[in-house]
C-alpha cells in the first residue's frame, strides 16, 4: 500500500481501533492529527505502528470515552479540519445482535454529530456495518443526514461496500456514509471499486507465502503434502467475514458454524487461532488438525487487508479481536482518495478563477 498522494490533508479519527482505517486513509493522503479510542490494546497498537513513524509525527493517540471526549482539546479551530471520520459501533445496527438502534446505549452517532458541531470538519466518513441499510434503520438514517446538512453539509453518498472488490480477500460489506461542505461536495465524484481492473483476491493467493512459511518452519515431514492440500482448497475463492466478537465471549475463532463450514471449504479450521510460528507450542493443533491449519493473528490480518509489518498488541484473543472488527485499510484508502480528490478538485478550480 505505497503512496500515490502527498499527506496534504489532516484527519481526526473516533473509534480508531487497530488503526484499520487510519491506516486505508493515511494511504490516501490524509495526515492524521488524532487517533481517538477507549480500547487499551488497540491504543497501544496504535502507538506501536504511529509513534516511531516520521509520516505520523503529528498524530496524537488518545484513549478516551467518546462519550467524555471534548473536541476542543484537540486545538484545531472550526473548519479547520479536513476530514472527520470514524466507524461507529455496529453492534446497534448488526444483524448478529438485537438491532436496537438508537436504543441501544453502545449508538455512538449521537457523539460523531456532536463532534461534527464542534469542529466543523470539511468532510465526515462514517463508517458501519451493512445491517444500518436495512429499511427498518431508514427512518435514522434520514435523521443523521438531516442533522448533518443542518450542520451544513451535503450529501455524498451512503451505500455498501463489499471489501472483495479492493482486492481484500473476505466477504465484508461496509456500510459508508461521506457528506461534504457544498462546495467540496460539488467536485466529489465515485470512483471504480476495483484498482486497475484486477480480479478478486483469493485466501490461497493472499496466504500462500505465509503459509508455506508456517509449514516450512515446522519442519514436519508432512508440512509440504499439507501445504498443497491447503492451497488447493483456498484458491477456491475468498473468505467468510472474519468476527472479532467481544470480551463478554470466550477465546477466539474464526465466526459461527456457517462462517467455519466456509473456512473449511477454504482448508482453514475455523476452531480457534493458531500461535504464531515461533511460539507455536503444538503443531498438531494449529497446522495438522483434520480440518487443516489454523490462522494465525497475522494472517487474519492479512484477510482483513493490513500489511504484515502492522503489528497487534496484546495477547492473541485480544489482538484477534482488533483485527476481526477493524475496517479494511484498502476500502478506506478507497474512500478516502475520493475525498482527496474532491479536495483537490476544488483548489484546481479556485485557482482557476
Amino acid at each position: 500500500m505505497a503512496h500515490e498522494n502527498a499527506l496534504k490533508y489532516t484527519s481526526v479519527e473516533i473509534c480508531a481501533g487497530a488503526g484499520g482505517q487510519a491506516l486505508g486513509l493515511h494511504k490516501a493522503g490524509f495526515r492524521h492529527r488524532a487517533l481517538i479510542e477507549i480500547d487499551k490494546d488497540a491504543c497501544t497498537t496504535l502507538e506501536n505502528n504511529t509513534g516511531s513513524n516520521p509520516e505520523w509525527s503529528d498524530c496524537k493517540v488518545i484513549p478516551a470515552d467518546l462519550r467524555k471526549f471534548e473536541p476542543l482539546s484537540l486545538g484545531l479551530a472550526p473548519g479547520e479540519l479536513d476530514l472527520l471520520a470514524g466507524g461507529v459501533p455496529c453492534p446497534p445496527f448488526s444483524a448478529a445482535g438485537k438491532q436496537l438502534g438508537r436504543d441501544d446505549e453502545r449508538d455512538l452517532f449521537p457523539e460523531m454529530l456532536r463532534l461534527v458541531s464542534v469542529l466543523q470538519p470539511k468532510a465526515v466518513m462514517i463508517e458501519n456495518v451493512r445491517g444500518l441499510v436495512d429499511p427498518k434503520f431508514a427512518d435514522y438514517r434520514k435523521e443523521i443526514v438531516a442533522q448533518l446538512e443542518d450542520l451544513g453539509y451535503a450529501y455524498c453518498y451512503w451505500k455498501v461496500l463489499e471489501a472483495k472488490q479492493f482486492q481484500v480477500p473476505q466477504l465484508r460489506p461496509r456500510a459508508i456514509l461521506v457528506m461534504m461542505k457544498p462546495q467540496f461536495a460539488k467536485h466529489f465524484a465515485e470512483k471504480s471499486a476495483v484498482p486497475g481492473g484486477a480480479g478478486e483476491l483469493t485466501v490461497g493467493q493472499a496466504l500462500e507465502e505465509s503459509m508455506r512459511a508456517r509449514f516450512e518452519q515446522s519442519g514436519d515431514p508432512r508440512g509440504e503434502a499439507a501445504f498443497k492440500e491447503w492451497y488447493g482448497k483456498a484458491l477456491r475463492g475468498v473468505a467468510p467475514t472474519l468476527v472479532g466478537g467481544s470480551k463478554k465471549h470466550g477465546g477466539a475463532d474464526l465466526g459461527p458454524t456457517r462462517a467455519k463450514r466456509a473456512w473449511a471449504d477454504l482448508g482453514v479450521c475455523g476452531l480457534g487461532v493458531a500461535n504464531n510460528p515461533e511460539e507455536m507450542k503444538d503443531p498438531e493443533r494449529d497446522l495438522f488438525a483434520a480440518n487443516g491449519p489454523k490462522l494465525t493473528v497475522t494472517q487474519a490480518a492479512i484477510i482483513q487487508g493490513f500489511p504484515e509489518d502492522w503489528k497487534f498488541s496484546g495477547r492473541k484473543t485480544a489482538a484477534y479481536r482488533q483485527v476481526g472488527n477493524a475496517f479494511p485499510p484498502p476500502v478506506a484508502r478507497a474512500v478516502g482518495e475520493e475525498i482527496y480528490a474532491a479536495f483537490e478538485a476544488y483548489e484546481a478550480a479556485e485557482a482557476a478563477k
